[in-house]
C-alpha cells in the first residue's frame, strides 16, 4: 500500500443550492481541495439508492447509484434541463431534508429524462445503448423493481400484488409492457448517475486521488436483489425473512442490534461459485479504487436472529463462508484484492486469521483508544505506538461523535491522559488527533471532514441506535478553506504521506 492519507466525506454532505450534496461542481471542487491539501484518498459511504431511514447502509440495490446524488447543474450543462428548471430551488441552507429533496429531485429527473428523449443526438443515444448493454447483469431487474416501487407508492415489494411480488413471468411481462416508459426512465437515471460518477472518478485519478468505496456485507430486504433472487436468501414462502442479521448484546447495548437484513443462503451462493459476490465486487471496483468491507467479521461468523424476535438477544453465532468465498473472489478478480477489512467490535481469532491470511488491512479508531482507559492502556491496539503498517488508522468514523464533540464529553482524567499521550494542552484537539494519525506507521490514515474542520457533536453523521436525524450533515461553501488545506499538506508531507500520482 502506498503511504498516504485522505478524508472521509459522503457526497450528500457537500455544499450546494439543491438541498443535498451531489456529483457536480462542489464534488469537483472537493477533489481540488484534496489535491491542494496533499491528500491521496477520498472515502465515501455506500453510493446506492437509500431506503429505510435514508441510510446508505440500507440500499434498495447493491449495484445501482443513488438518484439523489445526480447533479442538476450537470444535467443542465448536458442539455437535458432548461435554465428555468433550476430557478428558485425550495431549499434552505443546512441539513438535508430527505423528504423535500426526494420529491423535488424526482420531478427534476423526470424532466431530464424527457429532455434526453426529446433532444439527444444519435451519438448520445448510442452511449445510452452501450451503457444498457454493459450493465445487463443487474440493470433490467433494478429498473423494473424501481418502476414497480414508484408505481406502488414506495411500498416494499412484499406488499405488491402477489403475482408481481413473486415475479410471475406473465404478470411481469404485461406490467413492463404497459409501463415501458417508466422502466426506461429508471435505466436512463442510472445512465445519468454513472456518467457523472465516472467523470468525477476520472478527475480524482488525474490528481492522484483514489476513491475508497464502501460495501455493506448484507443487503436490504426491500431491494432489487432480494426481490429478483429469493433463492440467495433465507426467506419464508411469503418473501419475509426467516432469520435476520445483527450483533449480540455488548457493552454498548444490553439488547444488541437488530439490523433486519435477511441472511444469505450461503450454500446456494456457493453452488454457483459465489457469482453474486463476484459480480458485486467487480462492479464496485470499476467505480472505486479501494473498497472498505463493512462488518468483515460476518464472513467468519455472523449473529443469526429469528425474524420474529424484537431484539438481538436470542440470536446465536453461525459460521460464515470464510476463505471459500475469498478464494472464489480472488480466482475471478485477481489474487490481490484492494480491500479494507472493517474489523471493529468483538473480533475473535478466526476473524483475525481470515483477515491476516488474505493480507488485508484492518482498522484502528484513535478515539476508541481513550474510551475505556485502564491499567492495560498502553497495550491498546488502537494506540499509534501499537500500529502496524498493514492498517488504516482513523481519527473517527461516520458512526462516531466528532473529535471535538467527543472531547467535550470527557472527564478530567481522560482529558489528562489524552493530553499526556498526544503531547498537547488540549487546544485544537482535532489537529492533535489528525497529527497522531498521520504520524502512525499505518500505511493509510483517514479522518472525517468534520474533524478537519473542528466541528462539534452537531456535525455527527450517524448515531447508531437512533432512528431520526442521521445522514443529514452538510458543509458550507466556505468550509473548503485554503488554510486547512495548507495545514494538512504540511503535516502529510512531514510524515511522508503523499498522493499516488499516476504516470503521465
Amino acid at each position: 500500500m502506498h503511504r498516504t492519507s485522505g478524508i472521509l466525506l459522503h457526497p450528500t454532505s457537500l455544499p450546494g443550492p439543491f438541498g443535498i450534496g451531489d456529483l457536480g461542481p462542489a464534488a469537483h471542487r472537493f477533489v481540488d481541495y484534496l489535491a491542494d491539501a496533499g491528500q491521496g484518498l477520498w472515502q465515501v459511504l455506500p453510493l446506492g439508492p437509500t431506503g429505510y431511514r435514508d441510510s446508505p447502509y440500507q440500499c434498495t440495490s447493491a449495484f445501482a447509484g443513488n438518484p439523489l446524488l445526480i447533479s442538476p447543474d450537470l444535467l443542465l450543462a448536458a442539455g437535458w434541463l432548461d435554465p428555468a428548471d433550476l430557478e428558485h430551488p425550495p431549499f434552505a441552507a443546512g441539513p438535508v431534508d430527505f423528504g423535500l429533496v426526494n420529491a423535488w429531485k424526482c420531478d427534476l429527473l423526470e424532466r431530464a429524462c424527457q429532455g434526453f428523449l426529446a433532444r439527444a443526438d444519435q451519438g448520445q443515444r448510442d452511449a445510452f445503448d452501450r451503457f444498457q448493454a454493459e450493465h445487463q447483469d443487474w440493470l433490467p431487474d433494478y429498473a423494473l423493481y424501481a418502476a414497480l416501487k414508484t408505481a406502488h407508492r414506495t411500498r416494499p415489494w412484499t406488499d405488491w400484488p402477489e403475482p408481481l411480488a413473486r415475479r410471475d413471468p406473465a404478470a411481469l411481462h404485461a406490467w413492463a409492457a404497459e409501463y415501458a416508459i417508466q422502466v426506461e426512465r429508471q435505466r436512463l437515471i442510472q445512465f445519468f448517475f454513472f456518467g457523472q460518477w465516472t467523470a468525477l472518478h476520472d478527475a480524482a485519478r488525474a490528481r492522484g486521488i483514489r476513491l475508497v468505496g464502501d460495501m455493506p456485507i448484507f443487503v436490504a430486504h426491500d431491494s432489487a436483489e432480494v426481490w429478483a433472487h429469493r433463492d440467495w436468501f433465507r426467506l419464508e414462502p411469503n418473501g419475509q425473512p426467516t432469520v435476520i442479521a445483527g450483533v449480540p448484546p455488548d457493552y454498548f447495548s444490553e439488547t444488541g442490534q437488530r439490523w433486519g437484513n435477511p441472511l444469505y443462503d450461503w450454500d446456494a451462493l456457493a453452488a454457483d461459485g459465489y457469482g453474486f459476490w463476484v459480480q458485486r465486487l467487480r462492479r464496485l471496483l470499476q467505480v472505486t479504487d479501494l473498497v472498505r468491507v463493512d462488518h468483515f467479521r460476518g464472513f467468519a461468523g455472523f449473529w443469526e436472529i429469528p425474524a420474529h424476535e424484537e431484539t438481538a438477544v436470542n440470536g446465536h453465532w453461525v459460521t460464515g463462508p470464510g476463505q471459500d468465498l475469498f478464494d472464489a473472489l480472488r480466482k475471478a478478480l485477481g489474487s490481490s484484492l484492494p480491500l479494507i477489512a472493517e474489523d471493529l467490535g468483538v473480533i475473535t481469532p478466526d476473524v483475525e486469521a481470515l483477515r491476516d491470511g488474505l493480507e488485508l488491512p484492518g482498522m484502528a479508531i484513535l478515539q476508541f483508544a481513550f474510551d475505556d482507559p485502564c491499567e492495560h492502556f498502553g497495550h491498546c491496539a488502537f494506540l499509534p505506538h501499537n500500529h502496524q503498517r498493514r492498517l488504516v488508522v482513523y481519527t473517527g468514523s461516520h458512526d462516531n461523535n466528532t473529535i471535538v464533540g467527543w472531547w467535550a464529553e470527557q472527564d478530567d482524567d481522560t482529558r489528562a491522559l489524552v493530553c499526556r499521550y498526544l503531547n498537547t494542552h488540549g487546544e485544537h484537539i482535532h489537529w492533535a488527533f489528525i497529527r497522531a494519525a498521520l504520524s502512525s506507521v499505518a500505511a493509510l490514515a483517514l479522518f472525517p471532514m468534520q474533524d478537519v474542520l473542528g466541528f462539534g457533536a452537531e456535525a455527527t453523521m450517524n448515531r447508531p441506535g437512533t432512528a431520526d436525524g442521521n445522514w443529514t450533515w452538510r458543509m458550507r461553501d466556505e468550509d473548503l478553506h485554503p488554510d486547512s488545506a495548507a495545514r494538512l499538506r504540511d503535516l502529510s508531507g512531514l510524515f511522508g504521506r503523499s498522493p499516488h500520482v499516476p504516470p503521465s
